[in-house]
């Protein structure tokens, strides 16, 4: 008796030879290896990212979690440089950690026991000012109040001159003066907010006062140092995006790939339904593409957790949208992705 397949399902095969001679051996042992699950949607997010670009596409990034502290500029800045990212949305703690990290490495710590620390210890780590995201422990003085020092004063003349600018562009003008250039002690190719800033691609940084560098910034308008209004607001960006956007969505598109989830991600991707339906700009096209790297449950109620689908009832995906979602850790998953759109 002949069985048929029900048409959701596929025949398994050998993965397909989309292989050439210029794929380096990170990329050839992911595809050999990441065949089912997970792994399969791996690669298949992978090859959608690289078919979304070649077709004439434009792809954001967005950062949730800790991943500058996870130095995810390893793989990210080189991205940037290869015109593989052409516009990103980070919280405020991962704008300002890769910087930390390019001027205060060899002060970092890495404790592996972390799970085993007792409450003396971690208050330990308060009192030599360390300040500890899983196992790593950012040193206050080296990393903080080294960019604190250097923020403070370009801050404090633009307030002076009566500008304003969104908080990614005052660390590129940081980063691009030089200041920091005495501290780098890592080498700056593996930094991704120093080539973003190189190559000035946009930033969204929703909520940004929700970051060291935010609380600091507050303190000063506390202290009436510095004028709230010196720093362009969120509700700012979101104007900002939706011009960016109308003006970058023709032929292909834009993708949207999203690390983790949150306000980096929630964020830009309400800009399409808000255009659709709050503007009634009808002819907004959507979001081009879709993957997702997560390990919250949608079950939980959560945006991280949220299923594709779901997000085509609230106007962000289309029906035809290409949807990707990997349920694994974004640290291990996300350079790997990377690694194939670069032929690494």
């Amino acid at each position: 008796m002949k069985i048929h397949l029900p048409t959701t399902q596929k025949k398994l095969t050998s993965p397909p030879k989309q292989m050439t001679m210029s794929k380096g051996p990170v990329s050839q042992y992911i595809e050999h290896h990441y065949r089912h699950f997970n792994a399969a949607a791996l690669m298949d997010a992978a090859k959608g990212y690289v078919t979304h670009l070649e077709e004439g596409g434009k792809m954001m990034v967005t950062l949730a979690g800790a991943m500058s502290t996870a130095e995810l500029g390893l793989s990210l800045a080189e991205m940037i440089r290869q015109d593989k990212v052409a516009i990103i949305s980070c919280t405020g703690a991962n704008l300002e950690e890769d910087i930390m990290n390019l001027v205060a490495h060899s002060h970092y710590k890495r404790v592996p026991n972390y799970r085993d620390l007792s409450p003396q210890e971690e208050w330990d780590l308060l009192e030599n000012h360390y300040n500890r995201v899983t196992d790593t422990c950012i040193p206050e003085e080296e990393a903080f109040r080294r960019l604190q020092k250097h923020i403070h004063q370009i801050w404090k003349e633009a307030d002076n001159k009566g500008e304003r600018y969104f908080p990614h562009e005052y660390m590129y003008k940081m980063l691009l003066s030089g200041v920091l250039e005495q501290y780098y002690e890592i080498d700056p190719k593996n930094s991704w907010m120093l080539a973003a800033a190189k190559k000035n691609i946009p930033i969204v940084v929703p909520g940004w006062e929700d970051s060291t560098m935010g609380n600091i910034f507050a303190s000063y308008v506390i202290k009436n140092e510095l004028k709230a209004t010196t720093m362009k607001s969120g509700i700012e960006y979101m104007v900002w995006l939706a011009d960016w956007y109308r003006n970058n969505s023709s032929g292909k598109g834009v993708g949207f790939f999203q690390i983790g989830g949150g306000i980096a991600g929630d964020f830009p991707i309400c800009v399409v339904p808000m255009m659709y339906q709050d503007l009634e700009w009808h002819d907004v096209p959507f979001w081009s593409y879709f993957c997702q790297i997560s390990d919250s449950t949608t079950s939980y109620g959560s945006y991280s957790g949220a299923v594709p689908n779901e997000k085509i009832t609230w106007g962000k995906l289309d029906i035809t949208t290409p949807k990707f979602i990997v349920e694994s850790d974004a640290t291990i998953v996300a350079p790997l992705i990377f690694a194939w759109v670069l032929g690494w």
